[in-house]
């Protein structure tokens, strides 16, 4: 009998495995569009004359509508499915992304106004993918599995920049600013029609045997990719109003608030603090990111992985996203040493250790997949991402303000880590017992 689980287990289809490498590539897509305007930024606002306060509302343009249309495309997701919304999510974003190429055919206050206005349509086409995302973790992958899983896909920010921001900063210094756009655009138009021949469902998927689907099944996947198989339909203004009335996801919501400053600090301020304050050129800078980012994608692999370890060996659900979560953000503390050390390479290494920290504790989706309602993942992920990227609207201006009011980015560095502690505070004192939330 036991030999025969062996063959059954060996027999097992991994298809699981590439729908995360999907999930990884669409999000590494997706994050490099969102940092293009950082890596172009220094050469744009000198044609476009923009000073510190005014790049840092055009870097919060794409925030204000991604947060706005979360719950539009958390509700998207739960009627439409996942599939379909996340193509043409990623065909849209792609194609305003290569339109942003274009701005240098306007100037003064017209450019300004297209650019935000682009900006703008990028955020309200990307809002569907984290949920979607969570969703199609939660569908595909057992309880035992999840934080690896989504601390994979999540890691691709940090990807991103690895791989992404070396060949933007090139592209930038040979050919100019305007080809970042053109080259990032195509690139994801080409994806999206990948996505569509490749992405399935554990029910539908031709690839997968069922020893596998019965393998995620009794771990806890949940098998319903889209969610539109809810016995009643959902009343989403009620819905939201009982997720906001509960406290464990009120901290995690506001946890990954003080977790996305980090992150929306490296996309928008990063290059232009190794530019301003470190005195490096936009092509030093380019490869001066990578060392940070690299770290933030191996501490990312290495949360999920610790997460599920944790699990594994008997430990609490609640103790095994938490005890990473909170290393992670205390580690990711140091960067505050960077306003104490001279050497480019001192703070290069602290900026290292600080999103190697910020990519450990990054498990707030594993954490969405744990807690969403069975037929509402689609408006907890919204939910939960519309606090999390109200810091992309706040970071940026916020720090504009302080290097514009300072003349220095010290208060700015401050500013992160302090972020970072609040969300320690978050998951430490508010969040409580980590569960799946059962609607009334």
């Amino acid at each position: 009998m036991g030999a025969g689980l062996v063959m059954t287990a060996a027999k097992r289809s991994r298809v699981r495995l590439l729908i995360v490498t999907m999930l990884f590539f669409a999000t590494t897509i997706n994050y490099a569009d969102r940092a293009t305007l950082s890596i172009a930024g220094p050469s744009l606002a000198k044609d476009l004359g923009l000073d510190a306060v005014s790049m840092g509302y055009v870097f919060s343009a794409f925030a204000w509508s991604y947060v706005l249309a979360q719950l539009p495309g958390g509700w998207l997701l739960d009627r439409y499915g996942a599939k379909w919304v996340y193509a043409g999510a990623i065909f849209l974003w792609s194609a305003f992304t290569l339109m942003q190429g274009a701005v240098g055919f306007f100037t003064g206050f017209t450019a300004v106004a297209v650019l935000f206005s682009l900006r703008l349509l990028v955020g309200l086409a990307e809002a569907p993918v984290f949920p979607a995302n969570a969703r199609i973790t939660a569908a595909w992958f057992p309880t035992s599995e999840r934080g690896t899983a989504s601390a994979f896909f999540n890691s691709s920010q940090y990807f991103a920049t690895v791989l992404f921001t070396p060949l933007m900063g090139w592209v930038v210094h040979h050919y100019g600013w305007h080809h970042v756009f053109t080259l990032m655009g195509a690139l994801g138009i080409a994806f999206a029609l990948l996505w569509t021949q490749v992405m399935y469902g554990p029910k539908e998927h031709p690839s997968i045997n069922q020893a596998e689907r019965d393998y995620i099944e009794a771990g806890g996947a949940l098998l319903d990719m889209d969610g539109r198989g809810a016995a009643a339909p959902v009343n989403a203004g009620r819905t939201i109003k009982q997720l906001l009335s509960n406290r464990m996801l009120l901290g995690i919501y506001i946890g990954q608030y003080c977790i996305t400053t980090l992150t929306y600090f490296f996309l928008t301020w990063f290059p232009v603090y190794l530019v301003k304050e470190r005195g490096l050129s936009i092509l030093q800078a380019g490869f001066a990111a990578v060392l940070p980012a690299l770290c933030g994608f191996i501490g990312g692999i290495l949360g999920g992985w610790i997460s599920d370890m944790l699990l594994k060996r008997g430990y609490s659900l609640t103790a095994s996203r938490k005890i990473p979560i909170v290393g992670g953000m205390l580690l990711s503390m140091c960067i505050i040493g960077c306003n104490y050390v001279q050497a480019d390479a001192l703070v290069v290494g602290l900026m290292a250790l600080a999103f190697f920290g910020k990519g450990i504790g990054a498990l707030g989706w594993a954490v969405v997949s744990d807690t969403s309602p069975r037929a509402t993942g689609g408006l907890n992920g919204g939910l939960f991402n519309t606090f999390g990227n109200t810091a992309g609207i706040t970071t940026p201006i916020v720090i504009g303000y302080i290097v514009q009011t300072t003349g220095s980015f010290n208060g700015a560095l401050v500013f992160v880590g302090l972020n970072a502690l609040v969300a320690v505070f978050c998951y430490l004192v508010i969040v409580g017992e980590i569960r799946r939330v059962e609607l009334h």
